[in-house]
Protein backbone atom coordinates (compact mmCIF):
# COMPACT_ATOMS: atom_id res chain seq x y z
CA UNK A 1 0.00 0.00 0.00
CA UNK A 2 1.30 3.45 -0.63
CA UNK A 3 2.75 6.03 2.29
CA UNK A 4 0.71 8.64 1.19
CA UNK A 5 1.70 10.65 3.72
CA UNK A 6 5.25 10.48 2.71
CA UNK A 7 3.77 11.26 -1.08
CA UNK A 8 2.60 14.21 0.29
CA UNK A 9 5.45 15.67 2.04
CA UNK A 10 7.69 15.05 -0.48
CA UNK A 11 5.16 16.67 -3.04
CA UNK A 12 4.52 19.77 -0.16
CA UNK A 13 8.77 20.06 -0.61
CA UNK A 14 8.53 19.88 -4.38
CA UNK A 15 5.64 23.03 -4.53
CA UNK A 16 7.78 24.78 -1.57
CA UNK A 17 11.38 24.67 -4.03
CA UNK A 18 9.15 25.80 -7.11
CA UNK A 19 7.73 28.59 -5.30
CA UNK A 20 10.95 29.45 -4.22
CA UNK A 21 12.21 29.43 -7.63
CA UNK A 22 10.12 31.44 -9.01
CA UNK A 23 10.02 34.42 -6.36
CA UNK A 24 13.62 34.69 -6.93
CA UNK A 25 13.47 34.97 -10.18
CA UNK A 26 10.93 37.62 -9.73
CA UNK A 27 13.52 39.32 -7.49
CA UNK A 28 16.29 39.07 -9.91
CA UNK A 29 14.35 40.46 -12.69
CA UNK A 30 13.01 43.17 -10.61
CA UNK A 31 16.39 44.02 -9.35
CA UNK A 32 17.38 44.00 -12.83
CA UNK A 33 14.79 46.31 -13.78
CA UNK A 34 15.60 48.75 -11.11
CA UNK A 35 19.53 48.62 -12.03
CA UNK A 36 19.11 49.27 -15.96
CA UNK A 37 18.57 52.36 -17.36
CA UNK A 38 14.99 53.68 -17.93
CA UNK A 39 13.50 53.03 -21.56
CA UNK A 40 10.73 54.47 -22.97
CA UNK A 41 8.62 52.41 -25.10
CA UNK A 42 6.76 53.80 -28.00
CA UNK A 43 3.31 52.47 -29.06
CA UNK A 44 2.02 52.89 -32.95
CA UNK A 45 -2.07 52.82 -33.42
CA UNK A 46 -2.51 50.58 -36.37
CA UNK A 47 -5.65 51.41 -38.58
CA UNK A 48 -8.49 48.93 -38.60
CA UNK A 49 -7.40 47.85 -42.24
CA UNK A 50 -3.86 46.80 -40.51
CA UNK A 51 -5.53 44.75 -37.45
CA UNK A 52 -5.08 41.07 -38.06
CA UNK A 53 -7.82 38.74 -37.01
CA UNK A 54 -6.76 36.08 -34.81
CA UNK A 55 -10.14 33.98 -34.70
CA UNK A 56 -10.12 33.13 -38.00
Amino acid sequence: MPDYRKMYFELAAKVEDAVELLVKAQQKGENDYMEGKPTITEFKIREASEKTDLHQ
